[in-house]
């Protein structure tokens, strides 16, 4: 069975680019309710002693568990996106940065590549920075799918659902990611 895991920051850590209201809601109710129903759906099934990404490639598109993949999609990717924020994000740093310079050419074309694929997501979804054979690629991915469906190791991921924004940001999701790219990411 799954918790909420705890995060390292404080609610209002991310102020004035997410709101304390925001990061409550979507980490206290969101995050919460994916992990309670996933909790609920696999109680005494084959599904119970599995760790998330082993649900999600067991049930990654089998019509009989779409609401089993789905809450365990948006668990994974959330425990990703408390990792990828960061009140003192920003520029890469180390080996991080030397791996974005020499598969993006630089910071600047990783930065317009995420949020090209953050903007081009319709409807609701995910931005991702994976790993796929020793190379750094930018993807974007619908509801609770993720890059480990495709074989991709996730790095960073950027929920761009509108429960993550909108309180802040209202229907300005290019902002939101701005202010994520800008402030937030964490790529340490």
């Amino acid at each position: 069975m799954f918790d909420l895991p705890p995060l390292v920051y404080e609610l209002d850590a991310f102020e004035p680019y997410i709101s304390a209201q925001t990061m409550n809601l979507h980490y206290n109710k969101h995050h919460k309710a994916y992990i309670d129903n996933l909790n609920k759906l696999i109680s005494g099934t084959e599904f119970e002693n599995m760790d998330l990404p082993e649900i999600i490639v067991a049930t990654y598109g089998d019509e009989r568990y779409v609401t089993v993949f789905n809450n365990a999609g948006q668990t994974y990717n959330h425990n990703i996106f408390w990792k990828s924020l960061s009140p003192k994000g920003g520029k890469p740093k180390g080996l991080l940065a030397e791996r974005i310079n020499k598969d993006f050419g630089s910071y600047e074309n990783f930065k317009k590549q995420f949020k090209e694929a953050a903007l081009s997501q319709f409807g609701s979804g995910w931005a991702w920075l994976a790993e796929k054979d020793g190379k750094l690629y930018v993807l974007k991915t619908s509801n609770g799918d993720n890059p480990i469906t495709k074989g991709y190791l996730p790095i960073v991921g950027l929920d761009v659902w509108e429960h993550a924004y909108y309180l802040d940001y209202q229907n300005r999701r290019a902002d939101f990611v701005d202010a994520f790219l800008e402030h937030l990411i964490n790529l340490e």
